[in-house]
């Protein structure tokens, strides 16, 4: 049984255009879910106190594990400063002192972030473009199943 070309090319067709739409559906998911990952940029000692001076920043976060200053600006970009051992005290006086809120990370804070449920969005955006595509692969075949079965 020689099935035509056309029909064979038809349906092909119809199949890579119902993968692609998925895969424009899914690539935007994909970036924006890339896109919210905060990454703090290290500066030196001179530019925190610049932004210190110049009241740029907006709130601080001390860890003192790693002894490390995480600071948010107040235009939304967030940098780390890496201070010399036993300086903590100093620098969290100089912020107190600007008006700027001031947090302290500790191990038990970082463990509870580490507890909260992750979200599986994008997951559940795959698999559901996945059971789209499966569908419509399945009314395909059936509707070519069919189709031969009438010619017969």
């Amino acid at each position: 049984m020689n099935r035509p070309r056309k029909a064979f090319i038809a349906k092909n067709v119809s199949l890579l255009a119902a993968l692609l739409l998925s895969l424009a559906l899914l690539v935007p998911a994909l970036s924006s879910a890339a896109a919210s990952a905060v990454h703090y940029e290290k500066e030196s000692k001179q530019a925190y106190e610049t932004q210190l001076s110049s009241g740029e920043i907006q709130e601080a976060a001390f860890n003192k594990k790693i002894r490390s200053l995480h600071i948010i600006l107040k235009d939304g970009k967030h940098f780390i400063y890496i201070y010399p051992a036993h300086d903590e005290p100093t620098l969290d006086q100089q912020l107190t002192s600007k008006g700027i809120s001031v947090t302290i990370l500790s191990s038990a804070a970082a463990s509870k972030e580490a507890a909260k449920p992750v979200k599986h969005k994008l997951r559940y955006i795959a698999g559901g473009v996945l059971i789209v595509i499966i569908v419509i692969v399945g009314v395909v075949l059936y509707v070519d199943r069919k189709r031969k079965a009438e010619k017969e």
